[in-house]
């Protein structure tokens, strides 16, 4: 059997919680991950998501500009503390590596703002074994890159029930 490997990023965010969360959660995937890090591409849109991102039991396919696949379902949803999702069916130049992903974003009161945390739990296939440590490597960085990216828009977002201050 083949060990997971976890890795994780996390920013604190100087804007209220429930605002970091409903953002966070709802955010289109092509704003969030817009940018290529290294090999690790962008997503290039979403198919069959039905509706507004968060009811547990959700699910969509997310498309990359390698042209790579995977689906996702939203398996857990703990307003304001956590959302949970799991990536599998995995195509392109990751799916001989990798049998599939547990994605989870947490969120934290910290001083004036939030901490968010996003991890992911990578179950790599036995060909991709010794390949996928590197992959986690790259992912701090595009986790980084996607957390700088996710301050920019709560930054600039209206709040829920009001404007920005």
């Amino acid at each position: 059997m083949v060990k997971p490997v976890a890795v994780e990023q996390a920013r604190a965010i100087p804007v209220e919680l429930h605002q970091a969360f409903d953002t966070t959660l709802t955010l289109p995937l092509t704003t969030l991950f817009c940018r290529r890090y290294g090999p690790l591409p962008p997503v290039r849109e979403v198919r069959g998501q039905d509706g507004v991102w968060g009811r547990e039991g959700q699910t969509r396919v997310v498309v990359t500009s390698d042209g790579g696949t995977m689906s996702e379902r939203l398996t857990a949803v703990e307003s304001p503390d956590s959302f949970s999702y799991r990536l599998c069916d995995i195509t392109g130049p990751m799916g001989p590596l990798v049998d599939g992903i547990d994605g989870r974003w947490e969120f934290a009161p910290i001083g004036t703002g939030t901490l968010i945390t996003w991890r992911w739990i990578l179950h790599p296939t036995g060909v991709g074994a010794r390949v996928v440590p590197l992959i986690a490597r790259l992912w701090r960085g595009y986790a980084r890159q996607a957390l700088e990216l996710l301050s920019d828009q709560l930054l600039t977002a209206e709040p829920p029930g009001g404007t920005p201050g």
